[in-house]
């Protein structure tokens, strides 16, 4: 049997800043050169492809339901954190360039300060 109907496509949002109106993972992606910017976008859009899931090494738990997703280009190793919300929505947190071995604490708390803010204020991201 051929299955008709019609199948949710999984979205991206960005985390907006509520007191600048400023997306700081739109700010940082947009700051890096072209082929950065490609490759981001393709495994983002992979990421959506995928509903949010994917295995090791291009995504990782990190804390609750935060995961990173996970970009290398040639030496530099990009982080994006991310979390499913609500109505199958990819709400893309916190961006950094990784520079250690261990995810540095800082940037975990920023993804989850983050976080909880797109929790407090979930309509903004229907």
């Amino acid at each position: 049997m051929i299955y008709t109907g019609i199948i949710e496509e999984y979205r991206v949002k960005f985390y907006t800043d509520r007191t600048t109106g400023k997306s700081p993972v739109l700010d940082y992606i947009e700051e890096l050169n072209d082929k950065e910017k490609a490759k981001i976008a393709k495994y983002i859009e992979f990421l959506r492809i995928n509903k949010g899931y994917l295995d090791e090494p291009h995504s990782r738990h990190i804390a609750g339901k935060i995961r990173e997703l996970r970009v290398d280009f040639s030496k530099n190793r990009y982080r994006v954190f991310y979390f499913i919300f609500v109505k199958k929505t990819i709400i893309l947190l916190h961006a950094f360039l990784k520079s250690t071995a261990k995810t540095p604490i800082g940037e975990i708390q920023k993804a989850q300060e983050n976080y909880q803010e797109v929790v407090r204020n979930p309509k903004i991201y229907e």
